[in-house]
C-alpha cells in the first residue's frame, strides 16, 4: 500500500512505521491520521510481533499540524477537542 505522509514496512513479524513529514517536524494531519490507522490495521491483520514507530528528520512528532485544513481557522471556531475525540484517542487505543 502506498502512503503519502508515512513510510511503512512489515517484514519477518517486524513492522516499521515512520512519520514522514520532516519539513513540518512530522506534525499530524487528517491524512496522516488515516494512513497511520491503516498501517496499524495491517500490523493487526498480518500478525506483526512488534511495531517500531519513528519519525523522519530531526524531530519525532510536533503534535497536530495547526495549519491542516481539517482544523485550520475559518468562519467557525475550531474545536480541537473534537480532533482529540475523533482521531487521536481512537488511534492511541489501537
Amino acid at each position: 500500500m502506498a502512503y503519502g505522509t508515512i513510510l511503512f514496512s512489515l517484514e519477518d513479524g517486524v513492522a516499521r512505521l515512520t512519520l514522514n513529514r520532516p519539513d513540518r517536524l512530522n506534525s499530524f494531519t487528517a491524512e496522516m491520521h488515516r494512513e497511520v490507522a491503516d498501517a496499524i490495521g495491517e500490523v493487526q491483520t498480518q500478525g506483526a510481533r512488534v511495531l517500531l514507530l519513528t519519525g523522519a528528520g530531526r524531530g519525532f512528532c510536533a503534535g497536530q499540524d495547526l495549519s491542516d485544513q481539517s482544523i485550520a481557522p475559518g468562519p467557525e471556531d475550531v474545536d480541537l477537542g473534537l480532533a482529540l475525540e475523533e482521531r487521536y484517542n481512537p488511534l492511541l487505543w489501537r
